[in-house]
């Protein structure tokens, strides 16, 4: 409400309360920064970024933000987030100091530093709570303008709730998409790419998106001349604008020290874009920043002596306080008595936070120093283990890598004694017991991940005949939308005509142009939109017309997407499917298949690589069966080739993380995936006429990888391995011998040096010359395998060179 609006609504006296809850909100936040800042700079919390001098438009912002309405933020809204009832000041110290128990920070249970924040959208067994009854907040990311994708995404599972039957029965994530996302971002973020691409698609789409910018001048220290146009990105965006002739942005300007009048433009922003699905921009500018971008370094070096005067006058919180006085809301009495009470309640949050992370610390440490003097009674080495024992009891704030540092090293001068199976002993059990604070939830935990569904295998009629891999293709989405009215698929050429290969023929104008739909040349909101949406209970299939386009997505896929269950301890998730299709292709631009970069930035993500479209039919049904993000990459060149047709569409499932073997041999183990298995084929064959018999096995999921290890049994019975991949030397082919040789054990079994066969290091040259000199050929995969059995019986197989 307005400041008229609610005098109206309300009694002076209810009016007055709620203005002095803000302030009292205000100051703890700000009194929050100030100790944060101390915690950091006395070594008791490693780095330390705060919201200071951002509280009161924050607030404003929490007053319009309802049940099932969406943050997605950047570090600094701390404010907002206490206003909303979703951080304590305990909570708020726990995450400064990293305490990987959820309890003590549910933001991320230590894993992101503090100011990061989320709500829990999963209960503990990964189950999706009612998200229309919470006030939400998708989990932070620390690069910039990284959060502004996924909020598209946000605020488009609210268009897509509100116009698309079928899915209004989802009643744990919208009420007739009601739900406004709101974003947050600094105003020298906006110089980001991602910035201005979220931008533009929230204009085209028009979407229930309200994007606070908070400007104070700065980017670190860099000042606003060097970062925007004109200084000013509201001036600069007036292209946005709607009038009566196009659709756009409401945007609205409001100085963010101005209480009554930034209460007024949440409150229009919020009808605004709840009603009429319209995206607004705000932008809050006179901000300021006490004590500079971080701990890392001070303000004063880099404002001037005007500007630092200028920021005391102009603080949010001293010209609420002044606002408040002027209008009698509150005396100063009253006011230094808030005040008062703010500094107390965050000294007493800080020291219960500190306690609460230390005290099972250094129990472990008394528990461990009792178990090191008792070995040291019966040790050759007694002198040095109390050494260890007693520097160990004198750390006054134990962290838990001092507690194994100490273990570890009594354990090495003891490994020749009696002593050592305790030791030993405590280190395995303590490691099992601490580690997993740290490293689960990378994938999910829950009962729907993706080794919850079994094969199922497509059936056939007898005599049917062979169809383009498309129309299978074709024919499982159909099925797919029918069976799930939250599915949904969007991209560049997914529309209309039905994606640039026919794989989407005629599915827009059976089921509208809400759940089939195209978009922009823009990858990285493409994969926001999906985020963002999956987020929400809906289920996208996000589309990257080729492989390397996946590139333009690559940060947000690594730093949002993969990251999601890990950095929330699995509170929240985005069951993503991405599809693009790849491998031999032909061409720099086109034919790329950097896998290696892709599974190593994309761990978090499943990677799965389909040799044909029934394969890849089965991966999607899969997938809409489980919660977790994946990447599909579909052949390019299997479109037009021949396959059966299933008979049970949709109902099919290739399982993920199993590899399959097409031929069986005695001599070699060949491994591929994706289209060069034809080539691997091809080769074996000819092998075949001079009596090496290769066996071939097709990975079909990178990760997870061969979950079962039927690699290594094939190896075991061939005692020869071969990887044959188009990625570059070094790339998915060095992830797959470490796989199958270091994980799997292989290396008892070989005979023969494991070998890759790999693209050249360049990028594949044009044309069908430039595949055969760039990538592995069905020549080099025979010479290679004959190269190899060679070495082992050189006179059943002469050099050929």
């Amino acid at each position: 409400m307005t400041e008229t609006e609610t005098k109206k609504s309300l009694s002076f006296d209810d009016f007055k309360a709620q203005v002095l809850n803000d302030y009292k909100i205000a100051v703890t936040s700000r009194e929050c920064s100030l100790l944060g800042r101390r915690e950091v700079l006395t070594g008791k919390a490693k780095f330390g970024i705060f919201g200071d001098g951002k509280e009161v438009p924050q607030l404003a912002m929490a007053k319009a933000f309802k049940n099932g309405d969406f943050r997605s933020g950047y570090y600094r809204d701390q404010t907002f987030m206490m206003a909303i009832g979703q951080l304590n000041v305990q909570q708020f110290f726990a995450g400064l100091y990293g305490h990987s128990d959820l309890e003590h920070d549910p933001m991320s249970a230590g894993r992101q530093m503090g100011g990061h924040f989320a709500t829990h959208s999963l209960d503990e067994n990964g189950n999706w709570k009612n998200l229309t009854e919470q006030k939400n907040s998708s989990a932070d990311i620390s690069p910039t303008a990284g959060q502004m994708p996924r909020l598209l995404g946000l605020a488009q599972a609210s268009k897509i709730y509100r116009n698309v039957a079928g899915v209004q029965n989802h009643t744990n994530f919208s009420v007739n998409g009601n739900e406004v996302a709101w974003g947050t971002i600094g105003n020298a973020s906006t110089s980001e790419g991602l910035f201005f691409e979220t931008i533009n698609a929230a204009g085209v789409l028009q979407v229930p998106m309200v994007i606070s910018v908070w400007d104070d001048e700065y980017g670190i220290s860099v000042h606003a001349r060097h970062q925007t146009t004109k200084e000013n990105i509201s001036e600069i965006l007036k292209g946005f604008q709607r009038d009566d002739n196009a659709k756009g942005y409401e945007i609205i300007k409001v100085k963010g020290w101005d209480y009554a009048e930034l209460v007024s433009a949440y409150e229009k922003a919020a009808t605004i874009a709840r009603k009429e699905h319209v995206p607004v921009l705000i932008h809050v500018y006179e901000l300021t920043q006490p004590q500079g971008h971080s701990t890392s370094g001070s303000h004063e070096r880099y404002k001037n002596a005007e500007r630092l005067a200028w920021e005391s006058e102009y603080d949010c919180i001293a010209q609420m306080k002044k606002w408040m006085l002027e209008n009698n809301i509150i005396t100063k009495e009253e006011a230094e008595a808030i005040e008062k009470e703010a500094k107390k309640e965050v000294q007493a949050g800080k020291k219960a936070a500190w306690a609460a992370f230390t005290a099972p610390v250094k129990q472990e440490q008394k528990e461990l120093v009792a178990t090191l003097n008792a070995v040291a009674e019966n040790s050759a080495n007694k002198v040095f283990i109390h050494k260890h024992a007693n520097e160990l009891a004198e750390i006054k704030e134990p962290i838990r890598k001092e507690l194994l540092v100490t273990a570890r090293k009594v354990l090495r001068l003891i490994a020749k004694e009696d002593g050592r199976a305790t030791i030993a002993q405590w280190i395995k059990e303590y490691t099992e017991k601490i580690q997993p604070k740290f490293s689960s939830h990378l994938f999910s935990e829950s009962d729907n991940n993706v080794f919850s569904v079994n094969e199922v295998l497509p059936k056939y009629n007898d005599g049917d005949e062979e169809v383009d891999g498309r129309v299978v293709m074709r024919d499982n989405f159909d099925a797919i939308f029918s069976k799930h009215p939250e599915a949904l698929v969007f991209g560049e050429d997914c529309g209309n005509i039905g994606d640039v290969n026919q794989g989407l023929e005629g599915m827009q104008e059976k089921y509208g142009d809400f759940r089939v739909c195209d978009a922009g040349i823009r990858e990285a909101t493409i994969l926001g939109q999906g985020i963002g949406m999956a987020m929400r209970g809906l289920r996208p299939i996000a589309e990257i017309q080729y492989l390397d386009y996946l590139l333009y997505a690559i940060q947000i896929m690594s730093d949002d997407l993969a990251t999601l269950q890990y950095r929330t301890a699995g509170r929240q998730k985005a069951p993503l499917i991405i599809r693009t299709r790849g491998h031999r292709l032909e061409g720099i631009w086109h034919s790329g298949s950097p896998m290696g970069m892709i599974i190593n930035a994309l761990r978090g993500v499943h990677v799965l690589v389909p040799r044909n479209m029934t394969k890849a039919a089965g991966f999607y049904n899969t997938l809409l069966e489980t919660d977790e993000p994946a990447l599909v990459v579909e052949c390019l060149n299997g479109y037009r080739l021949k396959e059966k047709m299933p008979v049970n569409m949709g109902e099919f499932k290739t399982p993920i993380g199993v590899v399959e073997t097409l031929k069986e041999g005695t001599d070699i183990t060949l491994v591929s995936y994706g289209s060069t298995l034809r080539l691997v084929e091809q080769a074996a064959k000819e092998l075949l006429e001079v009596g090496i018999d290769a066996e071939i096995i097709d990975v079909q999921s990178l990760l997870p990888f061969d979950s079962n290890h039927d690699i290594v049994k094939s190896v075991a019975k061939t005692n020869r391995l071969l990887v044959i991949d188009e990625d570059v030397p070094g790339g998915a082919s060095a992830y797959i011998l470490q796989q199958i040789v270091d994980v799997q054990n292989a290396y008892k079994h070989l005979d023969s040096k494991p070998e890759a066969l790999s693209a050249k290091a360049h990028r594949p040259a044009y044309g069908t010359d430039g595949d055969y000199f760039s990538k592995p050929s069905a020549e080099d995969i025979y010479e290679k395998v004959y190269e190899i059995m060679h070495e082992a019986k050189p006179n059943e197989y002469p050099a050929l060179y």
